[in-house]
């Protein structure tokens, strides 16, 4: 498995404003908060934390890159002492992918755009305040005479 960088962990930490964003991060955080159980029981092994604390650091504060990094750091950590944990990571990582939706490629063709156009992804909540075009006259003239 790849590791989750901190940048990845900060865009979704950032995106908690849309419900997609709480869904894939409250499935993260379940994932954290499972027990940490075979590494914590083995004798004369100092603690690891579970990421919790880091999961939080950075749900309180989603732009700082050093609680980005630790919550990497924490998880990266787990994976490799947890053979559970990581297979159950990995899934989430699949999973998120294609939540995201991968890649977007915008594109306009075929000449004069006779309105706003509006490139990119994830939009909500948008309203564009445009005025209908006069209605044509019936010989073809763009303004009618009544």
């Amino acid at each position: 498995m790849d590791p989750i960088t901190a940048a990845a962990l900060a865009a979704l930490a950032g995106s908690l404003g849309s419900e997609a964003g709480r869904q894939t991060w409250q499935g993260l955080a379940a994932l954290v908060r499972r027990p940490f159980v075979r590494w914590a029981q083995t004798p004369g092994m100092p603690e690891i934390s579970s990421g919790e604390l880091e999961l939080a650091a950075l749900e309180g504060d989603p732009t700082d890159p050093i609680r980005a990094q630790a919550l990497a750091t924490a998880l990266g950590l787990r994976t490799t002492l947890d053979d559970e944990f990581r297979a159950l990571l990995e899934e989430w990582s699949q999973q998120l992918g294609t939540v995201s939706g991968g890649e977007v490629h915008n594109r306009i063709s075929g000449g004069t755009q006779n309105g706003p156009v509006l490139q990119g992804r994830d939009f909500s909540g948008i309203s564009f305040n445009v005025t209908a075009p006069a209605p044509a006259a019936p010989d073809g003239n763009s303004r009618a005479e009544i």
